[in-house]
């Protein structure tokens, strides 16, 4: 059985300990910033694959990753616009201290997503609102992606770390 105290000394350790690192997917930078390669998609006849920058800090029983950059790579026309548009994210990963049961530990995912956008002109006669509203649902759905993932990584390797197992390893295969 694992213990409350076990779980929260698991979240607040630094970046660096975690090893839930898909090598094909995620670089890392240095001990607390990230490079993570997202999937391609299209989007409208265009082909995407998000960029993301991330720096991962340390919280009180648990961690808040920030999206420090996003880059577009695929089309053309698509890498021309990383100077037009503008992506914040904030996750914050905690687990839960309040629990009068102690044998069942909950984590918690809180997320806040926000885009701004300069529309280009191929896409002008479309709403501001509509094209920021579009792409806080890729960024959205990229998230409903990969952070049901990154959590199930993240419970691997806490039991793996609980259980005193020192040579863990990245435990993803670069599948999204």
């Amino acid at each position: 059985m694992v213990s409350l105290f076990m779980t929260v000394e698991y979240m607040s350790l630094p970046a660096s300990q975690y090893s839930v690192l898909d090598a094909q997917r995620i670089e890392r930078i240095d001990d607390n910033t990230f490079r993570c390669y997202v999937y391609t998609f299209k989007f409208f006849a265009f082909e995407v694959c998000p960029v993301l920058l991330v720096r991962v800090e340390e919280q009180p029983n648990g961690c808040s990753i920030n999206l420090l950059s996003c880059k577009l790579e695929g089309s053309p026309i698509v890498v021309a616009q990383n100077d037009k548009f503008d992506a914040s994210m904030v996750n914050r990963i905690s687990c839960d201290t309040n629990q009068s049961n102690s044998s069942m530990q909950k984590l918690t995912s809180d997320t806040v997503i926000e885009v701004s956008i300069d529309i280009p002109f191929p896409f002008q006669a479309i709403p501001v609102q509509t094209i920021e509203s579009t792409g806080t649902q890729v960024l959205d759905q990229i998230l409903k992606i990969m952070l049901p993932r990154f959590m199930a990584q993240l419970v691997k390797d806490y039991q793996a770390w609980a259980s005193g197992d020192t040579s863990r390893q990245p435990l993803g295969t670069g599948r999204i």
